[in-house]
């Protein structure tokens, strides 16, 4: 595995766990060794580079923010591509424009011979599934990939195939579009109940109940009621998600209006200053507009 931050280490944590009981091998890297020492004192296999986890591996798991961050540890005489040589699977778990992974895919193909395919893998969930070991896994790819990945994909949750080579990153579009709804209204309705008098935590703990009641709620209620917005998931990251939703919508000449208020928003929410938070700053965002 690669990129070990706030999602990817609890990952490996359970990979770890689950390649001892296959008595296979988890392998990691990282700009800083001292960040996985935790891992590497419980058993993972340390690589000093990209490329030596490439030769140690036959599954690489890429938990990294975007394209241009994958495109980083491939490269180089000390990349990913120089260190392959035996038939691997690379799964891209960040998300991603569709297109974008299935160039990155042609280009990982043609510079190792064919021996390094490429599924992609976006997760949702959170950093409290990925804690949990219970991510939903959107994957895209060929059938033969998905099963050679399956084992370590379902180490940290439920991985399901949706189709070939960039779907999962159409699913995980689609998904914040609903997360991004979810917790846009979510805001907006945690500040007129204030503002009528209506205690917050009552409100959302009873809306919870309800047709109102989502993961989102569930994981986002304390930091609602306490207006914590240290990040988990960051806010600013819904304007990129977001534009790769509606650049699909293009492509499918599908008319959606809420997505291009979304995005319109979320994009607002990051240039007054609030994009580094938690996706929960959504009830900042509101409180800070007048009238």
């Amino acid at each position: 595995m690669i990129g070990l931050g706030v999602m990817g280490h609890p990952m490996a944590v359970h990979s770890l766990r689950a390649a001892e009981e296959r008595s296979s091998q988890l392998t990691v890297t990282a700009r800083d060794r001292q960040r996985v020492s935790a891992l590497v004192d419980a058993g993972a296999s340390w690589a000093a580079t990209p490329r030596r986890l490439a030769e140690q591996s036959d599954v690489i798991v890429l938990m990294l923010p975007d394209l241009p961050e994958v495109e980083q540890v491939l490269g180089g005489a000390d990349g990913l591509l120089a260190g392959i040589t035996m038939p691997t699977v690379i799964a891209i778990g960040s998300t991603s424009s569709p297109e974008g992974v299935r160039l990155i895919a042609d280009v990982i193909g043609d510079r190792t011979a064919g021996l390094a395919t490429v599924i992609d893998s976006p997760v949702s969930g959170g950093e409290d599934g990925a804690i949990a070991g219970t991510l939903s896994i959107m994957v895209g790819g060929a059938p033969d990939d998905f099963e050679r990945a399956g084992p370590a994909l379902r180490a940290f949750g439920t991985p399901v195939l949706l189709g070939p080579l960039g779907s999962g990153q159409i699913a995980k579009a689609c998904n914040q579009m609903i997360v991004a709804s979810a917790v846009l209204a979510l805001g907006e309705a945690i500040v007129i109940a204030e503002r009528s008098g209506i205690d917050v935590r009552a409100l959302l703990t009873l809306l919870s109940g309800g047709y109102a009641g989502s993961r989102v709620l569930e994981t986002r209620l304390e930091r609602f009621v306490n207006k914590d917005y240290s990040p988990s998931g960051v806010a600013k990251y819904m304007v990129k998600d977001l534009s790769f939703a509606k650049a699909q919508a293009a492509r499918t000449a599908t008319v959606t209006p809420q997505l291009e208020l979304l995005f319109d928003q979320f994009s607002a929410l990051a240039a007054e200053g609030f994009g580094d938070s938690d996706i929960a700053v959504t009830r900042a965002f509101v409180e800070s507009h007048t009238p």
